[in-house]
């Protein structure tokens, strides 16, 4: 009888332990991020490496709206680096240096919100806008041709997808991976000599480095 008196003295506390252990701890509320954000692009890509700059602002936890500008220099794919006897870089038929200048405005979507943990936030974004194309002719050296420079008004944009990283609410770093598309209306450029080109289309790896605030 004593056995059975202490058993049932004991029987309240072991409910009790495993009620907590079978409860389930409150999920963690998502992060909440600064809403405005500016920083630096730095692109690498199959037309050539470039450096832009960006502002994005966030209308949601999910919705971001944005506007970004670049310059980067756009090669043709028949384009081929030689060295000669001296150590000089050049390229057979090559006419002009040819760069572009992309302003796009657009909106940025944050994907599996609820799903992940925030420290991985992937996205896919695209922008639309004007370019400016500028040429310049090979013959003379980098800076001196800018001299003899030619420009033509182009329309373009570019879709996207990559992620953002870490949990600071101060400093940004992200990824993207974006296809450009830029076409002119007249004539087109001449990278390489009687090549015309219209379509000036290239995907970029992209490094994004700012702040947010």
């Amino acid at each position: 009888m004593r056995y059975i008196t202490i058993i049932l003295l004991l029987l309240p506390l072991t409910l009790i332990d495993a009620q907590r252990i079978g409860e389930l701890a409150p999920p963690k509320p998502p992060e909440v991020f600064p809403s405005n954000s500016w920083g630096v692009d730095v692109m690498w890509g199959e037309g050539g490496l470039g450096v832009g700059t960006f502002f994005r602002k966030s209308f949601t936890p999910t919705l971001t709206g944005f506007v970004d500008l670049s310059v980067s220099e756009s090669k043709d794919d028949q384009e081929f680096e030689y060295i000669d006897y001296y150590g000089n870089v050049y390229v057979a038929g090559k006419k002009n240096r040819v760069f572009l200048l992309p302003l796009n405005f657009g909106l940025q979507y944050r994907m599996f919100y609820n799903s992940i943990t925030d420290n991985l936030r992937p996205f896919i974004n695209f922008g639309v806008g004007p370019s400016l194309v500028i040429t310049t002719p090979y013959k003379f050296d980098f800076f001196e041709a800018f001299g003899k420079a030619e420009t033509q008004i182009a329309l373009g944009g570019y879709v996207g997808f990559g992620a953002n990283f870490g949990l600071s609410k101060s400093n940004l770093l992200g990824v993207n991976v974006r296809y450009y598309i830029i076409h002119l209306f007249g004539d087109g450029v001449e990278n390489m000599e009687g090549r015309l080109r219209k379509d000036l289309n290239h995907i970029y790896i992209t490094l994004n480095i700012g702040v947010m605030y």
